[in-house]
């Protein structure tokens, strides 16, 4: 096989004298070997002229050929060695950060030369989350409630939404969202769904996990419930179509673009099932897999509930394996992660049973620890209109749980019970800024009593 041309003329002298070995890292440039984002890695790869010019170099070698074809190259060679040794190639980027599609556009200028060809899996371009669940329900437990009761009747997937409403940002993001998915156009177009994805991905990059989450993976014991969940993204709009596509030409669109093909990417990497840990995921991270499943919708690839079942949890995209031909096999496994995946369906679980990994505060306090409850009485009908101006149970829990947060909620009528409570709390007990049972509060004071006379008893009576 004949080699390829040269790419610039008299290039080639020019890569060889650049071919030597790397720089020790006692000689590397600043910063080089600090893992920083990709826009960051791409202005320090432009202050030095020898990274510089190999960046050019494969850019100019990517264009229009395979991983192979580039490879045959000795100019391509050169040029992706050497700058595996640069910021370029332990770039990543921020989900939501400022400058997000140009940092993924330059982490797969380099990536994609880096990989070992076409990829089943792919390593995800973001940064590693470290949060968990936990963290998620210390700020906004969907099981805050102050007696079994509250717990026992309440619909969590219309508590997400009150919840929702009661913040300006999230109230403002999903009414533009569902406005925008309900739009009719005309008589054979019933919305835009280029529009429905954009506001989507807005809405879920926008709001904090604490609503996104609840209005996501609540827990329903009730059909009613689990078709309020599964129509959460408007999916007539966003998520159905005439035909279902094949999985591999979806995901080969998804690929094509490279936000979608990060979100992939992100998916894979935080929800690939494995057997290696207790929970089937990754390093047992469910806010990671849950983080990297939102952040898939708005997508052509938008996964969803495929029906109200509340015995099972079946996601899924608009996408069958139907005319894969000898590809058949790849594509029911790419499938199979999204139906079968025992990773994705525990954490869904888990957030809706109000548990994770190793839950718990990282300042406990007993007087304020509620363990989940399990729901046995018929939640409440789920045809309750989504305003936030009646008083029930989940007014309460959500007023908790804003508390928790130091949030305030609009002005309404919840504003009046949110801040009664909280002045009842307060005037009662100065110092104590969470909701106690007066009579674990009796017992330790008595308690504290007896505590304080000791050293005074100790000297009477001689001991």
């Amino acid at each position: 096989v004949p080699s390829s041309p040269s790419l610039l003329p008299g290039s080639d002298e020019i890569l060889r004298s650049l071919a030597g070995p790397p720089s020790p890292p006692g000689l590397a440039p600043p910063g080089w070997r600090v893992p920083v984002d990709c826009v960051r890695a791409n202005e320090l790869c432009a202050g030095e002229p020898s990274c510089s010019s190999r960046y050019r170099t494969l850019r100019q070698c990517l264009a229009g050929r395979d991983r192979n074809t580039m490879l045959a190259n000795r100019e391509c060679q050169v040029a992706l060695e050497v700058l595996q040794e640069s910021p370029l190639e332990r770039c990543r980027c921020k989900r939501g950060m400022k400058k997000e599609l140009q940092c993924l556009q330059i982490y797969w200028s380099i990536h994609l030369g880096l990989a070992e060809g076409e990829e089943f899996y792919e390593a995800s371009p973001y940064e590693p989350v470290t949060s968990r669940l936990s963290d998620i329900f210390r700020l906004a437990s969907i099981f805050s409630g102050m007696d079994p009761a509250t717990t026992s009747k309440s619909n969590h997937c219309l508590d997400a939404a009150k919840a929702c409403n009661l913040n300006d940002n999230c109230k403002r993001l999903r009414s533009g969202y569902i406005s925008t998915c309900s739009r009719e156009l005309s008589a054979t177009e019933p919305c835009s769904r280029r529009k429905c994805h954009k506001a989507l991905r807005q809405f879920f990059d926008r709001v904090p996990g604490e609503f996104t989450f609840r209005l996501l993976f609540c827990s329903c014991k009730d059909p009613a419930c689990a078709e309020r969940r599964r129509q959460t993204i408007v999916p007539s709009c966003s998520y159905e179509d005439k035909d279902k596509p094949n999985c591999l030409d979806l995901r080969g669109a998804c690929r094509a673009d490279h936000l979608c093909r990060s979100r992939l990417a992100d998916f894979h990497t935080n929800c690939q099932a494995t057997f290696q840990s207790l929970t089937n995921c990754p390093g047992d991270n469910f806010q990671a897999c849950l983080g990297s499943y939102a952040g898939l919708i708005g997508f052509d690839i938008t996964p969803n509930y495929v029906d109200a079942s509340t015995t099972s949890i079946t996601i899924s995209p608009w996408c069958s394996c139907k005319g894969s031909g000898n590809m058949e096999e790849e594509c029911e496994k790419f499938l199979r992660d999204f139906t079968e995946n025992p990773c994705l369906r525990n954490a869904i679980q888990a957030f809706g049973n109000g548990t994770d990994v190793n839950l718990a505060p990282k300042n406990p306090n007993p007087a304020v620890t509620v363990l989940p409850k399990v729901e046995k009485s018929p939640v409440l009908p789920d045809d309750v209109n989504d305003s936030n101006t009646a008083y029930d149970t989940s007014v309460i829990s959500t007023c908790t749980s804003l508390q928790e947060q130091g949030l305030k909620p609009n002005k309404s009528k919840e504003q009046s019970l949110c801040y009664s409570q909280a002045q009842l709390t307060t005037d009662v007990m100065p110092d104590q800024k969470t909701f106690m049972d007066p009579k674990a509060g009796s017992s330790q004071q008595r308690e504290s009593w007896i505590l304080l006379l000791i050293p005074i008893l100790i000297p009477a009576l001689g001991l």
